[in-house]
This record gives structure tokens, C-alpha cells and sequence, in this order.
């Protein structure tokens, strides 16, 4: 198996991530370092990470976690706020599949495995993301579902077309699957209807249904398993 590869499914990094790691000399393999990220290797290799073993492949798990407001997506935090990874009871490395903003709500994955987590976020697998939006301004207009349809140019170009729903006067339910930075928040401010509060509600096949607010659960094989069909991982 490839270096990188390696890492990933050892659940160190993702695959992108990993071949960072390589690049910059902190992945040795029977004491050396390498910077081949095609490197073959495998459990008997002596693969290490800044000087700790990298033990063979983990079994895959995946958790849902409703993030609370506050609460950031990354594993750790410069800053000394609270992180998604704090609130999964359990002793595994895991990291989160992509992120939601501080002040965004609602599921996100953790998982051990690098390489799915890269497939569930990556724009080229166009596995979808349900956000529901409270929106200010005037009351939600057609034209407004029609330009969120269609496309909306931000400053870092045009998003691809959204699907969209209108809940209420001033609740819209948008299905993207590009992943940009506070994407959804960009969008609705764009024409004209700055977010109020902003939940996510499904991810891929994975609905948040009725998990409380802070609370986490471990995904079953099946749920597992249609998550990384729908990444065709």
C-alpha cells in the first residue's frame, strides 16, 4: 500500500493531509525518513509519525455529533475553545469530515478513516449537505429561489446550483455539495437575506433526526457503509 494511503486508513491524517506530513520529513519508515508519499508499505514497514509508531490499518468507524453553537470543527483549538472531537466519548483518533462554522449547528461526522473522510467533502464526489437557513430581510421571494437555484456569484466564483426549498417566509432548506467556506451564510447574504442561525440537517444518506444538541452516536456498519457508497469509496 502507498505511504499515504497507509497513514490515511491508520487513521493519522487524510490522504492529502498525510502526503503534507511526508513532505515535511515527519513520516520515517524503519527509521528513515521518506518523502515518497508512493512509498510501499505495510504493517511490518516500521512506519512512524514524528517518532510514534503508525500501527496497520484501523477498523473504520464514523460518529454523528449534533455541534452545538460554540463549538469549533477542528480536533484541537489554538485558542482554547471547545472542540467537536471533546465531545465524542471514546478513545480514538478521530477527526471531523469537514467543518461547520462556530456558530452553525447541526451534524457532523467524525471518523478515524482519512481517505473517506477526504471522498465525503471532496467537490468532484458531489455527496450533498442539507442546511436549514433562518434568513433576515424581507419575506422570501421567488426570485430569491431562483438565483440560489440558478448559481450565485461570490467573490471566490459562482456556486453551483442548489437545490432549495422555501419552509417559510423566512426559512429556506438549501442541499449544496461544494463545501466552500461558510458557503451557505455567503449565499443567502449575497441576495439579500443575511443568516440568522444555521443548522445542518443531513449529510449524504445520514439525516440528524431526532439526536440532542451535544450528544454523539457511534454510525452502525450500514449506515457506514451507504456513507462511503455515496462518496463511492
Amino acid at each position: 500500500m502507498r505511504l499515504a494511503k497507509f497513514l490515511a486508513h491508520a487513521g493519522v491524517a487524510s490522504r492529502r493531509a498525510s502526503e503534507q506530513l511526508i513532505a515535511e520529513g515527519r513520516i520515517a519508515v524503519g527509521g528513515e525518513i521518506v518523502l515518497d508519499p508512493a512509498r510501499d508499505v505495510d504493517a511490518s514497514s516500521g512506519v512512524t509519525y514524528d517518532g510514534e509508531p503508525v500501527r496497520g490499518e484501523e477498523p473504520r468507524v464514523v460518529y454523528a455529533l449534533h455541534k452545538p453553537a460554540g463549538v469549533v470543527s477542528t480536533a484541537a483549538d489554538t485558542h482554547g475553545r471547545r472542540t467537536v472531537t471533546e465531545l465524542v466519548p471514546q478513545g480514538r483518533r478521530l477527526y471531523p469530515v469537514g467543518r461547520l462554522d462556530a456558530d452553525s449547528t447541526g451534524l457532523i461526522l467524525l471518523t478515524n478513516d482519512g481517505e473517506l473522510a477526504n471522498r465525503l467533502t471532496h467537490p468532484r464526489f458531489e455527496v450533498p449537505k442539507t442546511y436549514r437557513a433562518t434568513v433576515g430581510g424581507p419575506q422570501i421571494g421567488d426570485r430569491t429561489l431562483r438565483q440560489l437555484r440558478e448559481g450565485v456569484r461570490l467573490e471566490d466564483g459562482m456556486t453551483a446550483p442548489a437545490r432549495v426549498r422555501r419552509l417559510s417566509a423566512h426559512v429556506l432548506e438549501l442541499t449544496i455539495h461544494e463545501g466552500r467556506k461558510r458557503q451557505v451564510r455567503r449565499m443567502c447574504e449575497e441576495v439579500g437575506h443575511p443568516v440568522k442561525s444555521l443548522v445542518r440537517t443531513q449529510f449524504g444518506p445520514l439525516s440528524l433526526g431526532d439526536l440532542g444538541t451535544g450528544r454523539s452516536r457511534r454510525l452502525t456498519a450500514r449506515e457506514v457503509r451507504e456513507l462511503a457508497e455515496a462518496a463511492n469509496a
